[in-house]
């Protein structure tokens, strides 16, 4: 019989359906990340685990790791809105042609993180393909609901298309990408340049993105209480970035979250990664499907065994060395030439 899903939905604390097991690997993340004395994400602790996370290193401190360059930027946000900041990391020699452009969206559920968490991700890949990696800072729910987070990701988007030259790029070759909320705000990012009529992207790499507002898939169920990202930490943020009244509903708007779109034609092609083992792995595979069959273009990896952000949890694991040869090998073929490893 199918499950019947309490309305609105909640969180047990345990899983109402078996999850698919964990890759071995990746059990010791968890069983450190289970063992630490961090308290569970909730309203009442969202400013603690923004003031009391992990510190990054710097953008120059990473673009040295890198041999690359870092850049600060400040531009303008959205009609009547801050501005944005951004960092641009490039290749340290200066390039006679001008670059791709990755343009990465962080992740933390639209409710925490930082561009800092990522620096070494997009620095690594400006290192290994000799693009111009573009991190963005956003506003954050619930201080900020939606549209603030997605409209200022768009207008950074927009901004880096439109001034491509200044910064070494090339714009006919512009990915946007995240992982997690960034991977939600990279394919909400994709279907705002559609509908608006611009900027044109050439792709969208979406790394276990956060699609799905109505947790309701047999995956949402299998990672209650277990594994990185869990179900209570899901149900929190969608109730900061949509309020109560849409929180969960199939009504909620698909630049908040994407799995509501009714038509994902004449999108950017995609790259969907996504864990097995994760609470994210049905909307993901259900969004590529549907690009599917709306004719349009999509690369789609499930990792047996990959918990939520397996790559950053498990660096070593042969599940990730898998996984970021699988981004590199379609990168290569989005954008063109080869890594330069």
């Amino acid at each position: 019989m199918p499950t019947q899903l309490p309305t609105p939905p909640v969180a047990l604390g345990r899983p109402a359906l078996p999850p698919s097991p964990f890759d071995p690997d990746v059990v010791p993340a968890l069983e450190a990340l289970a063992a630490s004395a961090q308290p569970p994400l909730s309203e009442d602790t969202l400013a603690l685990m923004r003031s009391g996370g992990p510190v990054f290193p710097d953008s120059d401190t990473i673009a040295r790791q890198h041999a690359l360059t870092a850049e600060e930027l400040r531009i303008p946000g959205p009609a009547g809105a801050p501005e944005l900041e951004l960092t641009v990391f490039r290749p340290a020699q200066t390039s006679p042609v001008a670059l791709p452009i990755l343009v990465n969206f962080h992740g933390g559920g639209m409710i925490v993180g930082h561009r800092s968490w990522e620096h070494d991700r997009v620095a690594d890949l400006v290192a290994r393909h000799g693009v111009i990696g573009v991190n963005i800072e956003y506003r954050l729910a619930p201080e900020d609901p939606f549209p603030a987070g997605v409209e200022d990701n768009y207008a950074a988007t927009s901004w880096v298309a439109e001034h491509a030259a200044e910064i070494g790029g090339d714009p006919t070759r512009l990915v946007v990408m995240g992982g997690s909320a960034g991977g939600g705000f990279a394919a909400a990012v994709s279907l705002m340049a559609r509908d608006r009529g611009g900027p044109t992207l050439a792709g969208q790499l979406l790394l276990c993105p956060m699609l799905d507002n109505t947790n309701s898939t047999v995956s949402s169920l299998q990672y209650d209480g277990i594994g990185t990202w869990q179900r209570d930490a899901n149900l929190l943020a969608w109730r900061c970035v949509l309020g109560a009244d849409l929180a969960y509903s199939e009504q909620a708007p698909e630049y908040a979250a994407p799995s509501r779109a009714n038509d994902l034609s004449g999108l950017p092609p995609a790259f969907i990664e996504v864990g097995a083992a994760e609470m994210f792995r049905d909307e993901d595979t259900d969004y590529a499907s549907r690009i599917w069959a709306a004719g349009g273009q999509a690369e789609l990896h499930v990792w047996a065994g990959g918990c939520h952000g397996f790559d950053m949890y498990a660096p070593t694991a042969e599940i990730t060395t898998a996984a970021l040869a699988a981004r590199d090998s379609w990168l290569r073929r989005i954008i063109g030439g080869g890594s330069h490893d």
